[in-house]
């Protein structure tokens, strides 16, 4: 079945164009390179797998609760509108959240894979192109998994929300080199990261908590990426340059936190967009969730250099300045640590389990002897065993 089937309103276009712009960069020194971004390129390839094989498909989820949401994170509890909703409907709006959510996850990772195949295109250093390969295909993983848990599991997509589509054309359409590091790596690869993460550490369904998490082991690598590549070119630029890269990074969050309401859901189940918008307002959840939203891209932005008066006054307005302190290496080793210490459990699980069948077969098998259900096969394994 096409994914057009499966949208709940059909993409504004098939296929979009983003006009591409700078230029394609060769490098020719081929044995000389930083020893952090070569160290974290051999990473990236021993790091591969496989979606198919290293996310157990078979789990079942609800679609009207594949997240476990809780009724106080929904926009609409406590409204005018909640009160008159059914079990059914409150499952219906659940699925559609979901849907919302993990669809803008799969649109920002196909956004990344473009991004990360530009950086390949016109990064000027080999050791950074080596390094954007393996990320390309990281992001095609990302998508892959997504597409799949929203068509095989929820069965609904949303279109790409206009804000995330917006950045990412002002990315894509800028010719300098490093915008797609600054637009991708720090700004839409941050928000996600956060995003995943509060998912991941709250929901207790399985599948959606195992794409999360390998996901967000990728994504650790990919944030790493753009702080070392960043942080070294950022350090050569002009106060003007840097300004022009900050204001970038304003509009670009204001984006960001605009686009986190859901506001096309409530549209949805026909809440009038005025009426939407102070609901999202209003929700105690998504402020928190806002606020968490940041704590992966104000340190790291704070880290390359990008932290000029205008920059933190903004971040004072959004109230997220405080986060510029946040330990962002702690939070990506605890990111990697949390999905090897996932795979540990599910393959420790998964051996135990072979091992009671095993056990269980055995002794099914010596029961079915010593009854003396079949005198004559109990003969013949005596003489055999004799």
């Amino acid at each position: 079945m096409s994914t057009y089937d499966h949208y709940t309103n059909p993409p504004q276009e098939p296929v979009w164009s983003v006009p591409a712009a700078g230029h394609a960069r060769f490098s020719w020194e081929y044995d000389d390179g930083r020893d952090r971004l070569l160290a974290l390129y051999q990473k990236g390839k021993d790091k591969q797998w496989d979606g198919a094989k290293r996310i157990d498909w078979d789990l079942e989820v609800d679609p009207y609760d594949p997240l476990g949401t809780p009724d106080e994170a929904l926009s609409l509890y406590g409204t005018r509108h909640w009160a008159k909703m059914t079990e059914k409907d409150k499952g219906k709006l659940r699925r559609h959240y979901a849907s919302w959510q993990f669809s803008q996850f799969l649109h920002g990772e196909q956004g990344a894979m473009v991004c990360a195949a530009r950086i390949v295109e016109s990064v000027p250093d080999l050791d950074a192109k080596f390094y954007s390969a393996t990320q390309t295909m990281d992001e095609a993983r990302h998508a892959e998994v997504y597409g799949r848990f929203l068509h095989e599991k929820i069965g609904m997509l949303y279109p790409i929300n206009d804000n995330l589509q917006g950045l990412l054309g002002d990315t894509l359409r800028d010719s300098r080199w490093d915008m797609p590091y600054l637009g991708m790596q720090v700004l839409i690869e941050g928000l996600a990261l956060a995003a995943f993460g509060m998912i991941r550490d709250t929901t207790d369904k399985p599948l959606p908590k195992q794409i999360l998490a390998y996901v967000m082991q990728d994504e650790a690598r990919h944030v790493a990426f753009g702080r070392m590549a960043l942080r070294d070119y950022y350090r050569q630029l002009t106060d003007a340059e840097l300004r022009e890269r900050e204001e970038f990074v304003i509009e670009g969050c204001y984006l960001m936190r605009d686009r986190i309401r859901g506001l096309e859901v409530l549209e949805d189940f026909g809440i009038p967009a005025k009426e939407a918008e102070e609901y999202t307002e209003q929700s105690e959840f998504l402020h928190l969730f806002r606020k968490l939203l940041f704590s992966r891209i104000v340190p790291c932005v704070k880290d390359i250099g990008l932290w000029g008066e205008r920059l933190q006054k903004a971040y004072v307005d959004m109230g997220v300045f405080e986060l510029g302190d946040s330990n962002l290496d702690l939070l990506m080793t605890q990111d990697e640590e949390l999905a090897e210490h996932l795979d540990r459990e599910r393959f420790a699980a998964e051996e135990a389990a072979r091992v009671a069948e095993v056990a269980e077969a055995i002794a099914a098998g010596s029961g079915s002897g010593s009854g003396g259900a079949d005198p004559a096969a109990d003969g013949a394994s005596t003489g055999a065993g004799a």
